[in-house]
């Protein structure tokens, strides 16, 4: 196992640093933005330019950016957005907003997921696994925004139960500031209790059908306790690393939702880089979200073997 850990760890260096040059050369050639000369924070920016060696190789442009980040973790100033302020600075102030919404979001999202699909398993071709069946169908084919936008519609607009915009500030545990984030919280829950259930209604009922649920209900068992004790425990194998998945995921957040409900987040703060071209900020998320979406998969991989003894990553046998 720790040699299969070492080996993927490495493999994601590679694919990361294959990715991260990829968007630095893109990115490089793309014309640079119009410094206003009027501005204090012009010369420092020209400064800047000139020190990561904007008029050299693409090559040798990439090898001091990343001698920056490694030496002194310096991600470049902002050239749009925040005009002359440190990038990793502001990237950092954005990060807690995305992390709480999606926090708030998972930590009812997954037990939610796993009741309903242990219902449908339970009730297995009866009316009850027909329509929680359907409707997960239903809510994986839609995407995030368009439940974003009824939602606003009918909670916010209609009932006006809520807010239709994340309240401003840092004070991320009052109760306005969680009312606020309801609306976003809903929005980015459909699609993970879908999955959540789609996955353990299908593991929890070929565990269901195995031989030892056979042998556990003779050995004198109830079907609730050889649910608990061995089928749930077994399907857990597969639902597990999801849910490791899904806290990675944390940071991530969503791009899409966060503008709609105006989060001030790392999201948002990636499409108004996008926009604004930024090309520092959208650098910085690119790599950060790159870095998150590999360290999820690593992270999902590993834990097969500490869930399940018997799973042993990259055997050859």
């Amino acid at each position: 196992m720790f040699k299969y850990a070492l080996q993927r760890i490495f493999y994601m260096f590679c694919v990361f640093m294959i990715i991260t040059l990829m968007c630095f050369i893109l990115i490089r050639m793309l014309p640079l933005p119009v410094l206003p000369p009027e501005d204090p924070h012009t010369k420092v920016v020209e400064m800047r330019r000139e020190a990561l060696g904007y008029n050299e190789p693409y090559l040798v442009q990439f090898w001091l950016f990343l001698k920056n980040i490694v030496t002194d973790w310096n991600w470049g100033l902002s050239e749009k957005l925040y005009f002359g302020q440190d990038v990793w600075k502001i990237f950092i102030g954005k990060l807690p907003a995305t992390m709480i919404v999606n926090l708030y979001s998972i930590l009812w999202t997954i037990p939610v997921g796993i009741g309903l699909g242990v219902l449908a398993a339970l009730k297995k071709n009866t009316w009850i696994d027909y329509f929680i069946s359907t409707a997960t169908m239903v809510v994986i084919s839609v995407p995030s925004f368009v439940y974003a936008f009824l939602i606003q519609y009918l909670l916010c607009y209609k009932l006006q139960w809520f807010p239709f915009l994340m309240k401003g500030g840092t004070d991320y545990f009052s109760w306005a500031m969680f009312k606020s984030i309801v609306p976003p919280i809903l929005s980015l829950s459909f699609g993970v209790i879908a999955g959540f259930t789609r996955t353990t209604r299908a593991e929890l009922t070929e565990v269901l059908t195995s031989e030892f649920m056979l042998l556990a209900r003779t050995k004198g068992l109830t079907k609730a306790q050889a649910t608990v004790r061995h089928a749930l425990r077994n399907c857990f194998v597969v639902i597990v690393p999801g849910i490791f998945g899904e806290f990675i995921g944390i940071l991530g957040g969503s791009l899409i939702i966060e503008g709609i409900f105006a989060i001030p987040g790392v999201g948002g703060l990636t499409l108004n880089a996008i926009n604004g071209l930024d090309y520092n900020i959208f650098m910085l998320s690119t790599c950060f979200y790159t870095a998150i979406g590999l360290a999820a998969g690593l992270v999902v991989d590993i834990s097969y073997g500490f869930i399940d003894p018997r799973i042993r990553m990259g055997s050859k046998k």
